[in-house]
């Protein structure tokens, strides 16, 4: 078994991911693992660092597929003991003038930013050792479809009462509100992106809440974060920012000292928690 310290992003082998193994290789001591569905993608990737000089290590994980994250869980356990430091990167969007049926960008968002990275946090958590740090990649996008829910969902989203089996109800909810074409009399704004985020941040909340109540000494941290506008597939090329100006504020989070009590439960942008 190794004794090196060990670090893992998911869907790394592009945009903010890939920035933020390559910024992680430069300042994390420790192994670091960029993942990715694809071993073709993952690999050119990693690859591509080596070529900077970087050591990046590479794992097969596609956060949709159980077998897929539960096969991960079982090699950083048997090699490393556990895991340092988990980056939930991996995500999806619909593009605009996508004319895909709202349920269905509804359904599929839900499906990869919430459900399968939820599965990520309760597969991999267990496993994260004392002085962990754990970055859920969200979005400001989270916060702005949070303002343009009904006052009854966002006292919810924001309660500090919250259950994940609640939460877990809400989202699928707004998925077969949205299939039902009833999601905006509901109380719901139009847009999957932006409430798979909602979702994500207000599950960081819970995660971090029950970590102080379930593992107290261990001094683990779970934030979630906005890497702000940055030029990506994703987000296309007019975004303000470079992939490795938005990986700072994840890597920020992902090498707060050891010992330190915040941030913790947070969500964070440009270094600075932000209110929820």
């Amino acid at each position: 078994m190794s004794n090196s310290k060990v670090a893992l992003v998911t869907g790394a082998n592009k945009g903010i991911g890939f920035a933020i193994v390559r910024a992680m290789c430069k300042e994390y001591a420790g192994d670091v693992y960029l993942t990715a569905r694809d071993v073709a993608r993952g690999t050119a990737a990693v690859d591509s660092l080596k070529k900077e000089g970087l050591t990046p290590l590479f794992h097969q994980l596609d956060i949709n597929d159980p077998n897929s994250v539960r096969t991960a869980r079982d090699f950083f356990k048997e090699k490393y003991g556990g895991l340092d430091v988990l980056i939930n990167n991996a995500g999806i969007a619909f593009k605009m003038a996508d004319t895909t049926p709202f349920g269905i960008q509804a359904d599929v968002t839900l499906k990869t930013n919430f459900f399968a990275t939820r599965d990520m946090c309760n597969v991999f958590l267990p496993i994260i050792k004392p002085g962990g740090r754990m970055v859920n990649v969200s979005s400001v996008m989270g916060s702005m479809a949070l303002s343009r829910c009904s006052p009854e969902l966002q006292a919810r989203f924001r309660s500090d009462d919250i259950t994940e089996e609640e939460l877990v109800g809400l989202m699928e909810r707004f998925v077969r509100d949205a299939q039902e074409g009833v999601h905006s009399e509901r109380g719901w704004p139009s847009t999957a992106y932006g409430i798979s985020k909602t979702g994500l941040t207000t599950l960081t909340r819970i995660l971090a809440r029950n970590l102080m109540k379930e593992r107290p000494g261990d001094e683990i941290l779970c934030n979630a974060c906005c890497p702000g506008w940055v030029r990506t597939d994703m987000a296309g090329p007019n975004a303000t920012k470079s992939p490795d100006e938005g990986a700072i504020t994840p890597v920020y989070l992902a090498l707060l000292p050891a010992g330190a009590k915040e941030p913790h439960g947070q969500f964070v942008s440009e270094k600075q928690v932000q209110p929820w």
